[in-house]
């Protein structure tokens, strides 16, 4: 039997034909505007010029930026995993880049992006080596093994942040802790995460048909002429420093690349060339309006965005699990 074409990749993962791009696009930029908007207005002051300007414009761009990057880890993980329920957070991959932030604070006394970066990328090698065989398995999917690897590999990277918090010092101590869980107040970057965010979208969308090739599974790739090897070694080093990057900057807010890539494959998007950039589009939005929601439910309180990105995608990951018992 010939090797399926790229064309055939709908009906073979059980979804209907994308909607039209244009619709699509309006759809995912208006979800955005809509949580930027609420972003900006939500907090003490109003619509004090100065308070947006200064502090609520960085932190909705910081917001923006990290949930669009780790869409898009999610979205690169699920693919190099052929797994639903692939995600930076649940494979260890945020825990990795928080203990490689926070050993970055230990010995450098700041938190550095080559630090995250290099945890995320440590927690998916590790992952990948340790979980080989599944990979390898004849039906080409990654069975739970995988997910429970991942599970225990956030763990020991948890717990490994844990100890090294013993060796921060004090008056960095309680905004490091609160870091971890997922914490805006802090973000000075977002223009640069949302410029990485850009370009990872765009190598994405430069490579979409050979991944879309990828995502009928290894074997029918490599018989299409796809560098099977190369193109998944690229998409853990952008789902790594992506990771990283947000990590980083807003801390170990989890499930948005599980929740994301997901919404959209429901409501049949599933090639590579829309996901690029529609995913991105949704996970910074759904992160903003988290950030907003964690500022303005409780104020002058904060709550940790990461709190709050965890109440929306547990249950979102039980349901995926009580659907796909395999």
């Amino acid at each position: 039997m010939s090797a399926p074409t790229i064309d055939q990749a709908p009906e073979l993962t059980g979804h209907r034909i994308e909607p039209h791009s244009g619709r699509l696009l309006a759809v995912t930029a208006g979800v955005l505007a809509l949580a930027v908007l609420l972003g900006v207005s939500v907090g003490a002051g109003g619509w004090n010029w100065p308070i947006i300007a200064q502090l609520r414009i960085p932190r909705v761009l910081a917001g923006a930026g990290a949930g669009a990057l780790l869409a898009l880890a999610g979205l690169a993980m699920q693919l190099v995993l052929r797994n639903p329920l692939a995600d930076p957070y649940v494979l260890g991959a945020s825990a990795g880049a928080g203990m490689g932030a926070i050993a970055m604070l230990v010995v450098f006394g700041r938190q550095l992006w080559l630090g995250s970066v290099g945890g995320a990328l440590a927690a998916l090698g590790l992952l990948l080596l340790l979980g080989r065989r599944a990979m390898a398995s004849p039906d080409d999917e990654a069975p739970a093994q995988l997910i429970l690897i991942g599970a225990m590999l956030s763990a020991v990277f948890a717990a490994g942040s844990t100890l090294l918090l013993a060796l921060v010092p004090e008056q960095s101590l309680r905004g490091a802790v609160f870091w971890l869980v997922g914490d805006l107040s802090g973000a000075r970057f977002g223009r640069w995460l949302c410029l990485v965010a850009i370009v990872l979208a765009a190598i994405l969308a430069g490579w979409g048909r050979a991944f879309d090739r990828l995502a009928l599974g290894s074997e029918h790739a490599w018989l299409l002429g796809e560098p099977v090897h190369r193109l998944r070694l690229g998409l853990v080093l952008l789902a790594a420093v992506a990771t990283g990057a947000a990590v980083a900057e807003a801390g170990a807010v989890g499930f948005v690349g599980l929740v994301v890539p997901h919404l959209l494959r429901m409501f049949g998007v599933v090639r590579m060339r829309q996901q690029c950039w529609a995913v991105p589009l949704v996970g910074a939005a759904l992160v903003v309006a988290a950030d907003s929601l964690a500022r303005g439910v409780a104020m002058p309180y904060e709550l940790p965005v990461g709190a709050i990105t965890a109440l929306i995608g547990a249950p979102v990951f039980i349901l995926l699990l009580i659907r796909q018992p395999r």
